[in-house]
């Protein structure tokens, strides 16, 4: 198996790191492999996005709710980035809990989100590319969020001056106001 998969943190929440090859020219990877990730319990993907922050970027926190969920699969492919997911689904013993990791193209990690989770990333670099899979297409009419510094949740973003936040995501309701509408269901 290519990847070292294990739980993080939060129930649902994946750390999965792929494993290297190096050689005197460099190294390789196997960064996706269908059979390997379903083994690990993860649905199919039906889509990739690139994404292109400079430093100082905070992009979220972004779910969509049902009945078109997004799980997502990210991966830092350049540079450095602080990611989060907060658990939004409602009765769950983590509700409003979040967990954060850092993503780079050089620890090679990947964070799995499933659906019922809002997400997010800070830029650590002076660019980074994220790349993320996601289990559903995008959906504007479902496309919710959550604020970023809801002090309720309380996320230690790692923070070098203000963020650079688009208007939409500064806007976004605190937990206590968001649309989610996610269940918790014991797993």
């Amino acid at each position: 198996m290519p990847f070292d998969i294990k739980p993080f943190e939060l129930p649902g929440l994946l750390l999965i790191e792929g494993k290297l090859f190096p050689d005197d020219r460099g190294h390789f990877m196997e960064s996706f492999r269908v059979d390997d990730l379903a083994k690990a319990g993860l649905p199919p993907f039906v889509q990739d996005n690139l994404s292109r922050s400079k430093k100082g970027v905070l992009r979220g926190l972004h779910f969509q709710k049902l009945p078109r969920p997004q799980g997502k699969l990210i991966r830092c492919i350049r540079g450095r980035i602080y990611d989060v997911a907060v658990d939004v689904r409602k009765g769950s013993p983590t509700y409003g809990e979040w967990a954060g990791v850092e993503l780079s193209d050089i620890n090679n990690a990947m964070l799995w989100v499933p659906a019922g989770f809002a997400h997010g990333f800070y830029t650590l670099s002076d660019w980074a590319d994220v790349q993320y899979k996601v289990t559903d297409y995008w959906a504007p009419e479902l496309d919710r969020g959550l604020r970023w510094n809801d002090p309720a949740v309380g996320i230690a973003w790692p923070l070098a001056g203000a963020p650079i936040v688009l208007k939409k995501d500064a806007e976004w309701p605190a937990l206590a106001g968001c649309d989610a509408n996610f269940e918790w269901t014991g797993r």
